[in-house]
């Protein structure tokens, strides 16, 4: 009787490879989009004369574009942590940094044209990429980057001088007064808010706090807004500025 020939061992499974990416920090970074198309839609309307807001002052408004804002670069600064946590090398952080400050490029020209009186020159993105590139040169601190951070906030509170009037340095934030820009993102006090995300961040993981939320999902949608939040940022308002244009002509007509 002929002998059976012995079956193949089976190689073992390789484990998957997954995105390595957190569904709740991207759900959370894409409501804040979600609430910044609010905000800019509320914001044309505005400038298209369909509501009859002073944005700048009323604080419903105000407390609105700072809770949105600061959730933006609270949630970069956790994103830089969480690279960092997984070894990104500085050459691809140096690529994002650099893909956002040619996104900020973009939305300088761009304001030019629909706001020349008040084009934007150092906003959200233009932050973010200073941002980043100091975070980079900072220590590795936890709880340290926390308190640094409080206690730009309260700098930013505590003092300003008139010598940082000078456009060349109104982007540090001392200034006395806010420039005429349509979104204007000093790094006194902002960039507090980022390190606290960045500190933060740092600390739930040196303590594995965040084991228990990795297998957290937000809806499928709202993860991909966070996922894809820099070409939101700068398509939204183009599309949102093309169809309300040509509504508002047609309604006045």
């Amino acid at each position: 009787m002929a002998k059976k020939s012995p079956r193949p061992v089976k190689a073992a499974a390789k484990p998957e490879r997954t995105a390595g990416r957190l569904g709740w920090l991207d759900g959370w970074r894409g409501a804040a989009v979600l609430a910044m198309i609010a905000y800019h839609f509320g914001f044309d309307l505005n400038h298209l004369g369909w509501l009859q807001q002073n944005l700048n002052e009323d604080p419903a408004w105000r407390m609105a574009r700072t809770l949105i804002l600061g959730n933006f670069l609270f949630l970069a600064g956790a994103g830089f942590a969480l690279a960092q946590q997984r070894s990104a090398p500085p050459r691809r952080q140096l690529t994002r940094i650099a893909r956002i400050a040619a996104a900020a490029l973009l939305v300088t020209l761009g304001s030019r044209l629909a706001f020349p009186q008040s084009a934007i020159y150092f906003g959200t993105l233009h932050a973010i990429a200073v941002m980043g590139l100091l975070l980079m040169a900072l220590p590795n601190w936890g709880w340290g980057l926390c308190l640094l951070g409080a206690a730009i906030i309260g700098g930013n509170l505590a003092y300003a001088n008139e010598i940082f009037n000078q456009p060349a340095l109104s982007w540090l934030g001392l200034r006395t007064f806010r420039p005429r820009t349509e979104d204007y993102v000093p790094l006194i006090p902002w960039f507090g808010i980022c390190l606290i995300g960045c500190g933060s961040m740092r600390v739930a993981l040196r303590r594995d706090s965040l084991a228990r939320w990795s297998q957290v999902a937000a809806p499928s949608w709202l993860a991909w807004s966070g996922r894809h939040s820099l070409a939101i940022y700068l398509l939204h308002q183009p599309l949102l500025l093309g169809i309300l244009i040509p509504l508002s002509k047609l309604l006045r007509s």
